[in-house]
């Protein structure tokens, strides 16, 4: 059980929403089992000699499904890391990536460890020996199983671990896509780092396309001027309130940390706030708005749009019935549980689900992949070329201009902007917004489309749930 009393777990709260969804359709007998369950998870206990003593930490990592490889999912550090939370993890994962069409299954990882009370150089010592524990089981493999960063790990772990992985596998020449969200340097991808929260950001803009979706909500009009609560204001959360506030005009009116929770109704400076916490550890006394100690609390303020981006199970029976968001997108995995879900469903609150909201992260984790497998960057072959043919057509339009009785010229960077090739950043940008966007079209298509489908969520089960039973099936199974 989870620590809210009365609840399911969050592996529990995973599989009603997918026996509610696969209740809906016609699948072979068995099949629905066997997408369920989760195939294996393995247990590590392992021993690193630190400060005078030897302390041993538990780690996991879960596969869920192997209909297709590799199998992909983070890993994260986190003191309440247990087998529930990285089998729930990694059945989330297995739904997200078919959603999204990412040619992955799904997995999950995770350490019992608070990172906090280690310096780097422990931490490294630590990554390295969980990292060798995993790769002698072929539990971190470019074609088998592609760890990626997740809460308390981030690019240096993932550096450390495809370091490691190099060293145990001298002849691999894919050895880098072993491991995704690592640094530049080291083989990473520009854009990586603000992946999911820019997947939000797409997500939203997405559903504002289709006014029809919007009025389901209770809103109207456009992002520009909705009033947003973020909870959590870490690598997701932030980034999602960052482009939300600075590219589509919202107001980020409340953020919740762990110390309690600041207001701004004219909308908060996120990069100043982002700053405020690096230095303090959290938001108490922060001088930029009104200080709320019941951080919990400030997720029932009156808004347009909830974002949890911080832990699982945050919404749940205790509070549902009192949450005013008419919108919210789980920016987080597992924010919302099953019971919570049913309340706000029955209320007529549109929940956009983390299968598909926080799906920017994977997506940009398999360019990453890509680029590590195919040896070069993108935008390479191609971006001076496509800068000669600009030029021939801006040479011609100045051409004509210089030929023609009529006095035009371009407007005032139109040459610079028009000529520039899209560097790699640009066309991951591009491709996280297409595969969001068409994402979003199929679930949609089910949800207006299917009597018997009245939410997002259902929705983007039913659309997971079949591609993953179609390629069993193409397997024979």
């Amino acid at each position: 059980m989870t620590a809210t009393t009365g609840e399911p777990s969050f592996r529990q709260s995973v599989d009603l929403m997918f026996t509610r969804a696969a209740a809906l359709m016609d699948l072979p007998p068995g099949l629905e089992e066997k997408i369920r369950v989760c195939n294996s998870t393995y247990t590590v206990r392992f021993g690193v000699k630190l400060r005078g003593e030897v302390h041993t930490f538990t780690g996991y990592r879960s596969v869920h499904s192997e209909h297709t490889e590799p199998v992909k999912g983070g890993i994260r550090y986190a003191p309440s890391v247990n087998q529930d939370e990285v089998e729930a993890l990694a059945a989330l994962m297995t739904y997200k990536c078919a959603l999204v069409e990412a040619p992955f299954g799904g997995s999950k990882g995770g350490l019992c460890i608070d990172p906090r009370h280690w310096d780097a150089d422990e931490l490294e010592k630590i990554t390295r020996r969980f990292a060798y524990e995993l790769i002698k089981r072929d539990l971190i493999d470019p074609a088998q199983n592609v760890p990626a960063p997740d809460m308390g790990t981030g690019e240096r772990e993932m550096a450390i671990i495809a370091d490691q992985y190099a060293r145990m596998n001298t002849t691999d020449i894919n050895a880098r896509a072993c491991v995704t969200g690592k640094p530049i340097h080291a083989g990473g991808i520009q854009g990586r780092v603000e992946a999911t929260g820019r997947g939000v950001q797409y997500a939203l803009q997405e559903f504002f396309r289709h006014p029809e979706d919007v009025k389901k909500a209770g809103l109207s009009g456009t992002l520009d001027g909705k009033r947003v609560i973020v909870q959590g204001l870490g690598n997701v959360g932030y980034h999602a309130a960052l482009y939300l506030s600075t590219q589509d005009g919202c107001k980020i009116t409340h953020v919740i940390e762990r110390d309690g929770a600041v207001e701004n109704q004219a909308g908060l400076d996120i990069v100043a706030l982002r700053d405020w916490i690096t230095r303090h550890g959290g938001v108490k006394d922060c001088p930029y708005g009104t200080y709320h100690a019941e951080g919990a609390r400030v997720l029932e303020a009156d808004c347009d749009i909830l974002i949890p981006a911080a832990m699982e199970g945050v919404i749940n029976t205790h509070n549902a019935g009192a949450i005013q968001a008419p919108l919210i997108i789980e920016a987080a995995n597992g924010p919302v549980t099953a019971g919570a879900d049913d309340i706000l469903r029955h209320k007529g609150t549109v929940i956009i689900p983390d299968l598909y909201a926080n799906a920017g992260g994977v997506t940009v984790s398999y360019f990453e992949w890509v680029k590590n497998l195919s040896h070069i960057r993108f935008g390479r072959m191609q971006r001076r070329q496509e800068e000669a043919r600009h030029q021939l057509i801006v040479d011609e339009l100045e051409r004509i201009s210089r030929d023609s009785s009529i006095n035009w010229t371009l407007s005032p960077n139109f040459k610079e902007r028009y000529l520039r090739g899209a560097d790699e950043l640009e066309l991951v940008r591009s491709g996280l917004d297409d595969t969001m966007r068409a994402a979003y079209q199929s679930m949609r298509e089910v949800w207006w489309g299917h009597d018997k489908v009245t939410d997002l969520r259902t929705a983007g089960f039913l659309v997971s749930i079949e591609r993953v039973a179609k390629s069993y099936q193409a397997k024979g199974i």
